[in-house]
Parts: C-alpha cells; structure tokens; sequence
C-alpha cells in the first residue's frame, strides 16, 4: 500500500494480532505538522493474522477512538466469514453496527477464486473509488463472472458452511496437536488459523510434504491453516507426518 498510494503505514507490536486504543495512542502525533506524515485510517485484520477474533466491543471502541481522532477505521476481512462463525454474529453487527467505515469483504480465503468486495460502509466515501480501482488494475475485464461468485457464496449460507467447515478442523487440529508435547499452541484458535511452536528440525523435515508458514524464525514459531476444503484425513496425515519427523530424531 505505500508504493501504490504514497501513505506511510506504521505497524503496531500485539502479542495477540489485535490492537486497542492505547496501543495506537503512541502514534498519534504530528497533527497538521507538515513534516509528519498525518495518521488517516486506523486499519485492523477480522480475523486478526494470529487467527484471534476481535469482539464486538473492542471494535466499536477502536471506531470511537478513531472516529474521536479525525480517523477512519479500515477492516481486512480476508477471513471476515471465518470470524463470523467463530463470533456467531451476522457481519453487520461487528462492521457497519459497530463503526467500521471501509471493509474489504473477503471471499478468495473461504473458496471464491479471486474475488473481494470493497465495501464503503459510510456515505461520501467512495466518489473516486471507480477510477482508483481501474488504474489499480482491479477492474478485470468480464468483471461480472468475477462478482457473480457472491451470488452463489450467500445463497443457502454456502459461506457459513465454509466457514465453518474451516473453523471446526482447525479446533480438531489444534486438538491433536495438544497431543503431541514436542508442539506448543501459543494462540488462542478462534477461526482457522493455529500457531505452533515446534523443533525447527521437525518442521523443516514436514515441509517437504506440506505448505505452511515459518512466522517467528527466532522462536521456532509456525502457522498452520485449515480451509474450507480441508478433510480429517488431511489433519490425520499431517499429524502423522509430524510424528514420524519427531520420532526419526
């Protein structure tokens, strides 16, 4: 976002993925100092890139806090459906009902292929959004077949079902996971996401047969996600490979 809009982002330090009020606090200084690029949007992950959930409170308080500031609140909902789920809330009452101004609405992470949908949740904030979104190059030609996706993604809850789907084996993956006392879950596992601690000589071996993440290299800290299509007997094998991997050393 800084190469392609020219702002400044500024990433805040959570143990958890999630940010409040007096985390950003800190940030907000340099108010009309033209020396200092001028904080505009506070902008929060649903699900959080740690696989938490915000609740419904600590939205509407980082909206009021922004709002309180001159500030937009912007929600990555890559996994909004996923948060969804895990909140068993419809989406409106943790975004337009709880203060959040612009939404990208996710649907590539829970099965659509390509698709996200911006959503300006406060009047007046999209007049020129058409013409950022072709020089963008976001506006894709038959963008319809694109769109179209959301049709059938809300028709008969398809989406929650997905979700859910996703959620339910990442709890029987954290599950077995707790099983094995080489592995530690250092996140809470609130959507589809899990976070894992384990011997790096453990997860380089299991990564020649499955793709996952190295998030904290120091620590030895992975993550490990579960989607609308994974199957138990993807969770078994995994398991498996792990064990083995430990067992050879």
């Amino acid at each position: 976002p800084e190469k392609f809009t020219g702002c400044k982002v500024l990433t805040v330090d959570t143990p958890d993925g999630k940010i409040d009020p007096e985390m950003v606090e800190k940030y907000m200084y340099g108010f009309d100092f033209e020396h200092h690029s001028q904080p505009g949007v506070i902008s929060v992950s649903q699900s959080t890139e740690m696989g938490t959930v915000y609740s419904v409170q600590e939205i509407i308080r980082l909206a009021d806090y922004a709002h309180s500031k001159g500030l937009l609140l912007h929600m990555d909902g890559a996994r909004l459906a996923n948060s969804a789920v895990s909140l068993d809330l419809p989406f409106k009452a943790f975004t337009t009902d709880a203060g959040v101004d612009l939404l990208s609405f996710g649907g590539t992470k829970n099965g659509m292929m390509g698709a996200e949908a911006v959503c300006f949740l406060r009047k007046g904030l999209s007049p020129d959004f058409k013409y950022i979104r072709k020089q963008g190059m976001h506006l894709a030609s038959k963008m319809r077949f694109i769109a179209a996706q959301y049709i059938a993604y809300f028709r008969d809850d398809l989406w929650k079902r997905c979700a859910s789907h996703a959620n339910e084996m990442a709890r029987i993956l954290a599950g077995r996971l707790n099983e094995i006392k080489q592995i530690s879950i250092t996140q809470k596992v609130q959507s589809n996401g899990i976070f894992v601690i384990m011997p790096a000589h453990v997860a380089e071996k299991v990564m020649k047969q499955y793709f996952f993440y190295s998030w904290n290299e120091k620590r030895s800290e992975y993550r490990l996600m579960t989607s609308w299509d994974t199957t138990e007997e993807d969770i078994n094998d995994f398991i498996l490979a792990l064990k083995n991997a430990i067992g050879r050393n």
